[in-house]
């Protein structure tokens, strides 16, 4: 699996199916999970997924937000660049484009990146996705 270098809907990001590269472009700890990004809610279900009746609304109309339930972070997130390799999977791990604990620096991003989608605006590191943990009852916000 290829290391993607795109803009996100949030900041700037690496996406892979395979975490076990993201983990060494990033230089980070395998005990910290990354986020799994999916294209629409019925490809998160479709993974085998399930969320708190409850709380199904809220991740449905949430734009920019990460969730967490039962330990695992996951956002819905559209693609928003019209290009054909985003578009063939339904869903990638996803981080920030940096080394971990820096800021987004292009030519180290370029240098670990095998694939690089950028449309005409470029690539904006931006604020990173709300962070909200949830479950049956209540919902914690994180960041």
């Amino acid at each position: 699996m290829s290391v993607i270098l795109t803009q996100t809907d949030t900041t700037v990001g690496f996406l892979s199916q395979d975490a076990q590269k993201l983990y060494e472009i990033k230089s980070r700890e395998t005990s910290k999970p990354f986020i799994k990004v999916y294209q629409n809610f019925k490809s998160f279900l479709d993974d085998g997924n399930r969320i708190p009746p409850s709380q199904k609304l809220l991740v449905r109309r949430s734009k920019k937000t990460t969730f967490i339930v039962k330990n695992r972070a996951f956002r819905i997130a559209p693609i928003s660049l019209s290009s054909q390799i985003l578009r063939d999977n339904s869903w990638y791990y996803s981080t920030s484009a940096n080394k971990a604990g820096m800021s987004f620096n292009r030519e180290f991003c370029e240098l670990k990146a095998d694939i690089i989608i950028e449309d005409k605006n470029g690539l904006n590191e931006n604020s990173s996705s709300n962070l909200i943990k949830i479950n049956h009852f209540k919902r914690k916000k994180l960041r």
